[in-house]
């Protein structure tokens, strides 16, 4: 039987190949920081990847607005 902390037995995963070189250099890399694992790092990457690219969306998204407001004749 294999038991798993809690918050991490609800938790759905999925599986994702990268090169070898790459793991390797990740791997090498992590090694005496906070990091269990490469998978651990490499999620904790792309979750500040994404944010990084949601926040930069949404900011295109208001300016456009407010381009749109200005050019209605409104001031901001």
């Amino acid at each position: 039987m294999v038991f798993m902390p809690a918050n991490k037995a609800k938790r759905k995963y999925t599986t994702i190949t990268i090169p070898l070189p790459l793991f390797e250099r990740i791997r090498d890399k992590i090694e005496g920081t906070g990091f269990s694992s490469v998978s651990d790092c490499v999620t904790y990457i792309l979750r500040e990847t994404i944010a990084e690219m949601e926040m930069k969306k949404g900011g295109r998204e208001k300016n456009a607005v407010v381009e749109k407001l200005k050019a209605l004749g409104y001031t901001m």
